[in-house]
């Protein structure tokens, strides 16, 4: 690499950091020490959002290539709260948190990961056109600490996912999965005790 190349590559890193730590800032995003954002993120707090120490948040392709050039997007709605643990890795995730988000200690999330506690929309056609998604659902999601989540999974509200379960690559995750479980498949079912 040559010198003016290494020399824009800082400057890009160091414009990244900056505009992500004016944004979270002025959301008023409680951030513990030695977080780390690499690549700009989109991120709307309207509630109460905690990153804890040691997480890593990588966004877009040149800093994680698995999530097909998504960059990670971070919803919190009003009165809504989003918990991520401590020693955390992230790589272009979208959550989105309507309720109750809670990410335990050093948990892994692979790229182009959703994590929704909301259904978005009603089920019901007449409430979707006619009352304008009036009865949306919402429930709490719980990673447990030490959890492996593969990429382009999807976890969907109300799941608590126990302690060092893995989830794998593709799954969609509806319901409950005990501790040091591997979950894989649409839906997620048991495939084996972890070691």
């Amino acid at each position: 690499m040559t010198m003016i190349k290494y020399i824009l590559k800082l400057k890009r890193l160091f414009t990244y950091e900056l505009i992500n730590k004016v944004n979270l800032k002025k959301q008023n995003i409680e951030l513990d020490n030695n977080v780390l954002i690499r690549g700009k993120i989109h991120i709307k707090n309207q509630g109460q959002l905690k990153i804890g120490e040691k997480t890593i948040i990588n966004s877009g392709k040149k800093f994680n290539q698995v999530g097909y050039n998504e960059d990670t997007t971070i919803t919190v709605r009003t009165a809504a709260v989003l918990n991520i643990g401590k020693n955390v890795g992230i790589s272009n995730v979208n959550i989105f948190c309507q309720n109750k988000i809670i990410i335990g200690n050093n948990v892994q999330i692979g790229g182009g990961t959703n994590i929704w506690d909301t259904d978005f929309h009603s089920i019901n056609y007449k409430e979707r056109i006619i009352e304008k998604d009036s009865n949306v659902k919402s429930f709490p999601i719980t990673i447990g600490d030490n959890v492996f989540i593969g990429a382009n999974v999807t976890i969907l509200k109300g799941v608590i996912i126990g302690e060092g379960s893995v989830i794998g690559a593709g799954s969609v995750v509806s319901k409950t999965i005990p501790k040091n479980e591997i979950w894989a498949g649409n839906p997620a079912r048991f495939i084996k005790k972890c070691n």
